[in-house]
């Protein structure tokens, strides 16, 4: 299927425009300082309605289900999630006034699972991956006869995480570089698609925790493949991909390079990013921001854009990063 993903992104950022917040592009000095004519801005998507990137795609699948199935109200939908995106569905299904289903893997991050929770959604527990989640949450759409939103493995979806960039072109036409964290590959599917449309010469870096990489890994093999993921920081970008996802040929076609980010390094972007913008992100955050900070040499005399993916942190892992790696 022939999909013009740019057109969709612009017909996205509009769509979803009343619904969601332009995010502001702040420009980091201590990030530019630290390599010669290096101008560093960071896309506080951590920001964002809900706290993350997400919104953007659960308001525009909801807002073009609604366009062409209105029934979508009665019959409500499904979706999975990790966290994030769960919580920008629920968002996007009280504005919009449809019933809405969350399936989560049992080993959720709690905070985020509690929060859900308090904010009324129904919630359904399956697996230990988020894929299993997606699958079942799928299938059991299917058998009630409602629609299922994937977290990324949907055109709809990726072109609503591409406004980014529409965006960061409206305020930075000049970016060189832009590193996004990736898990599914919904966010950087989207941005990269519209990215090298409008100007080529812009790369695109794929950030993954080392822990957990299956993306990088499958497109070094050229599909879609299982490798087992370890704990990470990074819980949102974490665990393996739906093997028929569209996110794959995007990020194989379309992303320039990968930098993978040991938890260490996502540990310590946190904590930079309390101390010098005293800002607090999640460890899909610290992936992309991690990756600069290990690799600025790579960008000197550039203008870096980093997604900043979202902020929704639990006190007790902020806690532990504070202690461990505050600045005396």
């Amino acid at each position: 299927m022939n999909i013009c993903y740019p057109q969709l992104i612009l017909e996205a950022t509009k769509r979803i425009k009343p619904h969601i917040w332009k995010t502001p592009l702040l420009y980091s000095s201590y990030l530019s300082d630290t390599v010669k004519k290096t101008n560093v801005y960071i896309k506080l998507e951590s920001e964002q309605l809900t706290g993350s990137f997400k919104v953007r795609g659960a308001f525009n699948k909801l807002l073009q289900l609604l366009e062409t199935n209105p029934e979508i109200r009665k019959t409500g939908v499904y979706t999975a999630s990790s966290g994030n995106h769960g919580l920008a569905c629920l968002q996007a299904s009280k504005v919009l006034d449809v019933p809405l289903t969350i399936y989560c893997q049992e080993g959720v991050d709690p905070g985020k699972k509690d929060f859900l929770l308090h904010e009324g959604a129904r919630l359904v527990l399956h697996g230990h991956d988020c894929v299993e989640a997606e699958l079942k949450a799928r299938s059991d759409a299917e058998t009630h006869g409602t629609t299922y939103v994937s977290p990324y493995n949907d055109p709809t979806v990726v072109a609503g995480q591409g406004s980014i960039s529409v965006e960061i072109f409206e305020e930075l036409p000049e970016v060189d570089a832009v590193l996004v964290p990736v898990g599914g590959g919904g966010l950087i599917a989207g941005i990269a698609r519209y990215i090298k449309q409008v100007k080529p010469s812009t790369k695109v870096y794929g950030c993954q925790p080392k822990n957990s990489k299956v993306m990088y890994e499958s497109v070094k093999a050229n599909k879609v493949i299982f490798e087992e993921s370890f704990p990470t920081l990074s819980d949102a970008t974490a665990g393996g991909l739906e093997e028929s996802t569209v996110t794959f040929e995007l990020c194989r076609d379309f992303v320039d390079e990968w930098i993978m980010v040991e938890e260490d390094d996502i540990a310590k972007a946190m904590m930079l990013m309390v101390e010098k913008h005293h800002k607090i992100v999640e460890g899909a955050a610290g992936v992309s921001i991690g990756a600069y900070m290990t690799n600025m040499e790579k960008f000197s005399g550039q203008n870096v854009v980093i997604i900043s993916c979202g902020g929704n942190l639990s006190l007790s892992i902020l806690n532990d990063i504070v202690s461990k790696y505050k600045s005396k």
